[in-house]
């Protein structure tokens, strides 16, 4: 009877060792330490609300402190005199609009949009610019004809709004850093005001 030959230590096994061990190890950025080893912080100011929405500023205040705790890089601080990196900013109106009807005319879902208007300041550096359009996410919600599942409904969908937006803002706070490390050098600016 013929046995397949055992794979480990063949040189095909070397090579497929070799090859997950390349694409795992540069899959991503890490934005972690100073070239000196003090953690890079950031800030989250809570938000304004120019929306009639009630509480919504500090749904997405504490969406993006959750993400930048969840990532733990840069590292979330309380206080924005002690960041590199402080976040301030708005809630702008939300937009809600019936988005499909039923026979009667009756709305069966909604869609509300929320959009935001920050400013990232970097301590000694050009503040951070979003792209308007990272800052605009939508979410459906289902109606109801109960008033208090319609809004159940609605809040659900700006928590999930809530999150997507501050994911995205995670991101791109992260690629602008690197990138200006990349440019700039290894270090970026330390929370007290002078370079690391």
């Amino acid at each position: 009877m013929l046995r397949p030959a055992p794979l480990l230590g063949s040189p095909l096994a070397w090579t497929l060792a070799l090859t997950l061990t390349v694409l795992t190890a540069g899959c991503g950025y890490r934005l972690v330490r100073h070239a000196d080893g003090r953690d890079l912080t950031v800030s989250v100011v809570t938000l304004g609300n120019d929306s009639v929405e009630p509480g919504i500023e500090l749904t997405v205040t504490r969406a993006l402190r959750q993400e930048f705790l969840r990532r733990a890089a840069p590292r979330l601080v309380a206080r924005p005199g002690a960041a590199n990196v402080v976040i301030r900013g708005r809630v702008l109106a939300l937009d809600t609009r019936a988005n499909s009807f039923d026979t009667v005319a009756l709305a069966l879902e909604y869609r509300v949009e929320v959009a935001l208007d920050l400013q990232i300041a970097v301590r000694e550096g050009r503040p951070i610019e979003l792209d308007g359009g990272s800052l605009k996410e939508s979410e459906l919600y289902l109606a109801s004809a109960d008033p208090e599942a319609t809004r159940k409904n609605r809040d659900e969908a700006l928590r999930r709004i809530a999150d997507v937006l501050a994911g995205r803002v995670h991101d791109a706070i992260g690629l602008q850093l690197a990138d200006r490390a990349r440019e700039d050098g290894p270090d970026l600016p330390d929370a007290e005001g002078g370079s690391s």
